[in-house]
């Protein structure tokens, strides 16, 4: 079920939002857990299970971690078996692939489907572990707790990744007022229109774009996907994650934010403290600090930085693409460590050096992200950089996108850039521009449904992962 779907917005979340408020506190996690398995459920029934089996292994490895002498096994042991799940729905496949093909082999595919968040899962699966064994946190006694923070549906498909220190003091009690609620709707729509009308009007380019047979694409189209897939990628996903903390609002929790204007950023570097800051703080406290993060010199560093930036591209997805793009951006981390680029400029000319450096090492990236494979990767690349010239330019550039679509690729340029911030606190706290507020939110809702109910199936981007 999406955020975005008509069922979402006026069957499932008035029922259970009304239904939560109506009952007693003590019974609103019951209320929040049945509706997030339900919502679980409604797109993949088969695969609850899965979920189910994760729940109870999490709950059995985390008091047998805080219970027994030996916890680095039982971590290890349930980690593993974590990782397993995992690997086998969404690597098994990739791997057999590559073993065919590196010994010429003719093992079996399973072609089995990726269970609907179980990346995302996984991963708070896995903090949790850590996070008991680190003593940050204490095993969760109550299986229904453990289970609400493993799928609780405003986070559960598609992020931000919560960590269990950071919600568990919230799940066992949480405050809910009607000026959280308030906030919790305005925020949820934000992240409804970033996706409706910016990602999606963006989209449609984007998917003609890449859709296109290579022959046919122009070095200026290849720049308008390059330009566009960027911006829709963001307002996909930082639309999908305020929604998200809007609906952990509304129910009484505060989740961390997941972007902060990423596109600003002045280093790759700093791009990953602005980009998906939930997955790459739990990269950080999971992975590159025991690997040893900085503390065992600068050449293991920068090895951890590679391992770090290796896995990140590899949890996106079960390809090639992702690894390679994974890899693209750790090299640039770890060049910018080693020569020190990602530090501030006091030269102006420098600053603005290190931006344009930044956009087009990202937007290179992106198209690794987005291509169909390495070869369709470096096609578009070659256009991109003049280097391969289009042998037949068919179509001209308004065959792609039209006045509509440019001003939304406007407005979404502006809204990349904290423009926003610079508006006095006095303004922002002014009775009338709060009410100009709310009757642009509300219009912006009323534009979001329309455009929902004549559109096509088009889900989140980060489902696939």
């Amino acid at each position: 079920m999406l955020f975005s779907s008509l069922t979402f917005l006026f069957v499932f979340l008035p029922i259970v939002l009304i239904t939560y408020y109506l009952v007693k506190p003590t019974l609103r996690n019951s209320v929040l857990l049945f509706a997030s398995l339900f919502f679980y459920a409604w797109g993949e029934p088969t695969y609850l299970i899965i979920m189910l089996a994760t729940i109870v292994i999490n709950y059995v490895g985390a008091r047998c971690i805080e219970a027994l002498n030996h916890k680095k096994l039982a971590l290890a042991g349930t980690i593993a078996v974590d990782l397993a799940f995992l690997g086998y729905f969404k690597y098994y496949d990739f791997f057999i692939d590559n073993i065919n093909t590196l010994f010429h082999s003719n093992l079996d595919f399973i072609h089995i489907a990726l269970p609907i968040g179980i990346s995302f899962y996984t991963f708070q699966s896995i903090s949790y572990l850590v996070d008991v064994y680190r003593s940050d946190a204490k095993a969760q006694k109550d299986i229904y707790k453990l289970a609400l923070y493993i799928c609780l549906f405003p986070q559960l498909i598609a992020g931000p990744i919560v960590k269990y220190h950071d919600v568990d003091e919230q799940i066992n009690e949480r405050h809910e007022d009607f000026e959280k609620f308030k906030l919790g709707v305005k925020r949820f729509i934000i992240g409804l229109s970033k996706k409706v009308l910016i990602a999606n009007t963006l989209a449609a380019v984007v998917d003609k774009v890449y859709g296109m047979q290579i022959e046919f694409l122009s070095t200026s189209v290849a720049w308008l996907g390059a330009i566009l897939y960027p911006l829709q990628l963001f307002f996909d996903f930082s639309g999908y994650s305020d929604m998200a903390i809007g609906l952990g609002l509304m129910f009484g929790f505060t989740f961390k934010e997941n972007f902060n204007f990423p596109y600003i950023s002045k280093s790759i570097t700093e791009f990953w403290r602005r980009w998906h800051i939930s997955l790459s703080t739990w990269f950080k406290e999971y992975l590159y600090i025991p690997l040893g993060g900085n503390r065992k010199g600068p050449k293991r560093q920068l090895v951890n930085i590679g391992i770090v930036f290796f896995f990140t591209g590899m949890w996106h997805g079960a390809s090639w693409n992702f690894i390679i793009w994974g890899m693209w951006h750790g090299f640039f981390n770890i060049i910018e460590k080693a020569t020190g680029w990602n530090k501030d400029k006091e030269s102006k000319g420098l600053t603005i050096v290190q931006h344009i450096y930044t956009l087009f090492v990202v937007m290179i990236g992106w198209i690794l992200f987005r291509a169909d494979s390495l070869s369709h990767a470096w096609k578009v690349i070659r256009r991109l950089l003049f280097i391969k010239p289009c042998d037949k330019d068919i179509y001209e550039l308004g065959y792609y996108i039209n006045f509509n679509t440019w001003f939304f690729v406007i407005i979404a340029i502006a809204l990349s850039m904290p423009l926003l911030d610079r508006v006095p606190v006095s303004l922002k706290e002014n009775r009338v521009a709060n009410i100009a507020t709310n009757c642009m939110l509300i219009a912006l809702f009323a534009l979001c449904i329309s455009s929902l109910v004549s559109s096509t199936y088009n889900p989140f981007i980060y489902f696939r992962f």
